[in-house]
């Protein structure tokens, strides 16, 4: 078995849905992380806050680290949130992507993590 990574893609600037599609969106992404845990396939799974909340923390070659407010770098899309499932292959992590891009209605990066997993 191996991790996953589903990356939501969120769109910068998009307007925020209306507070009903929002719910449903929420609804349709809990019913999608408890499918994934009756299937054991749940690693885990959260929403991010957007960039501009980000603190940035890179290294110097003098031995410190500076710490500078806001993204890395400015871009037309950010990491909304993330899922981390467990599936037997790459086919198996796109058929849950596939809910999870469904469920939250944006799009979903999905990338394997370099180790294996027991179970």
């Amino acid at each position: 078995m191996k991790n996953y990574l589903l990356s939501v893609v969120q769109p910068t600037g998009a307007e925020r849905p209306a507070p009903d599609v929002i719910e449903g969106i929420m609804r349709n992404v809990a019913a999608i992380n408890e499918e994934l845990r009756a299937a054991g396939a749940w690693v885990f799974a959260d929403g991010l806050f957007g960039p501009d909340t980000a603190t940035m923390l890179r290294p110097q070659p003098n031995g410190d680290v500076l710490m500078t407010d806001g993204p890395y770098a400015e871009g037309k899309e950010y990491l909304g949130g993330i899922s981390i499932v467990k599936a037997a292959d790459l086919d198996a992590a796109l058929a849950w992507g596939r809910k999870v891009a469904i469920a939250t209605t944006l799009p979903i990066e999905v990338r394997p993590f370099s180790t294996e997993v027991d179970g």
